[in-house]
């Protein structure tokens, strides 16, 4: 939402793949770091040997374990990866660095985005965000997610997003209002 104050998150679109009453849990999709793939593929010490992927931006995923991968794709099978999970929306996420041995030698899902963290609620605190005005939902198809997550530039996929909502975002307040 415009009001919206957290450098963490001011701008940021997540997709938001567990929201139980345990807490929630998503990736920011639209912050790209200084660290590239080929940078990160040599800090891990794995040889990337696709040229295109080299410059791919990895995404700063949340201020949760920042130190933590996670590859966000789209679906490959049951067990291809050792650590992934079906997430709602129909993509996959993986954890485990056998996908990004997949990638290195363009065995890897075709469409990935990976980052580096992850944005974590802990249980009522997400619930309690939206109610202040801090969240807006923005529910979308999976192909209107895959086409903003692997097919929009990062610095268009904030507005891309709203622009599934019906209606001018610019028409949105940064305060809360109740009755």
């Amino acid at each position: 939402m415009p009001g919206m104050l957290d450098p963490n998150f001011a701008g940021s679109v997540i997709y938001l793949f567990e929201h139980t009453d345990r807490g929630a849990m998503g990736l920011v999709v639209n912050r790209p770091t200084e660290v590239d793939l080929g940078m990160l593929f040599e800090k891990i010490e794995l040889k990337l040997e696709i040229a295109l992927l080299f410059d791919q931006p990895v995404y700063f995923g949340g201020p949760v374990q920042i130190e933590r991968g996670f590859v966000l794709h789209e679906p490959m099978g049951e067990g291809v990866y050792s650590s992934s999970l079906a997430v709602p929306g129909g993509l996959t996420m993986t954890t485990s660095k056998d996908v990004l041995e997949a990638v290195a030698v363009g065995a890897g899902p075709s469409k990935f985005l990976m980052t580096l963290g992850y944005a974590g609620w802990s249980a009522g605190q997400l619930e309690e965000e939206i109610s202040l005005n801090g969240w807006i939902n923005v529910p979308l198809s999976r192909q209107q997610m895959a086409d903003i997550i692997f097919d929009t530039p990062s610095s268009q996929r904030y507005e891309r997003t709203m622009s599934h909502l019906g209606f001018d975002p610019s028409h949105l307040s940064g305060q809360a209002g109740h009755a």
